[in-house]
């Protein structure tokens, strides 16, 4: 399976212009951050309480990629500080990888969250395909200046992202894929996302949380089983 990483923003309408009006060209991911404050390529940025951008080493050799920020992200802007990214923390540990050695994302930028009336509780909405391409821009620019040797994809909205469309989660997860990419062929893998984990009834979260940290291992095991920093 081969494709190009994304940089457009297909599927965009007026209401969903892209982000690529905000990205500037060769911004490192600190100007990146601070300029999708002020994004408005689609809808979502009204809603939601910030942009949640990333989080994590800038010249790391593996990137992680979610979905969205969920409630608590979006309350303190930081991406993966829930009970999925709590997980997420343990699971990376288990695989003998430092958080601090990874660079975090998310396929989109903003909380997508219904709300039966205000005050009540924000339920977590998946965000469609227009939002992944609407943000799309923001992706392709981090990762092009972060150039992680290795991608982990953690969920269907970030395979959808930057896999392949034939991709699916439960088919190929844990599979190492090279894709070409704007800073040359990279190793891409997909797996579930921690909120996955959580889930599943009970009795089988033990065995749905074993196979990710084995899938977060394959991908370690493609740096020569270690995801610390590179040189940018």
């Amino acid at each position: 399976m081969t494709r190009t990483d994304a940089g457009g923003a297909a599927g965009t309408t007026p209401e969903r212009p892209g982000a690529q009006r905000w990205v500037t060209a060769g911004a490192d991911v600190a100007e990146l951050a601070r300029a999708a404050q002020g994004c408005r390529g689609c809808e979502l940025w009204e809603p939601a309480t910030q942009v949640v951008f990333s989080a994590g080493s800038p010249t790391a050799r593996m990137a992680l990629v979610g979905e969205q920020p969920g409630d608590q992200e979006d309350r303190r802007g930081v991406p993966f500080v829930g009970p999925a990214g709590r997980l997420l923390q343990r699971a990376l540990e288990e695989a003998g990888i430092s958080r601090g050695d990874v660079y975090v994302t998310n396929a989109v930028k903003h909380f997508r969250f219904s709300q039966a009336a205000p005050g009540a509780r924000r339920i977590h909405a998946s965000p469609d395909l227009a939002h992944v391409s609407a943000c799309r821009p923001w992706l392709a620019a981090e990762l092009a200046r972060v150039d992680p040797d290795v991608v982990v994809c953690l969920g269907a909205t970030a395979a959808r992202a930057l896999l392949p469309k034939d991709f699916r989660v439960t088919r190929h997860r844990g599979q190492l894929i090279r894709l070409a990419t704007s800073r040359g062929e990279k190793t891409f893998l997909g797996t579930i996302h921690p909120s996955a984990v959580l889930r599943v009834p009970e009795e089988q979260r033990p065995e749905a949380y074993d196979a990710l940290v084995a899938d977060l291992r394959v991908a370690t095991s493609a740096l020569g089983g270690t995801a610390g920093t590179g040189g940018g």
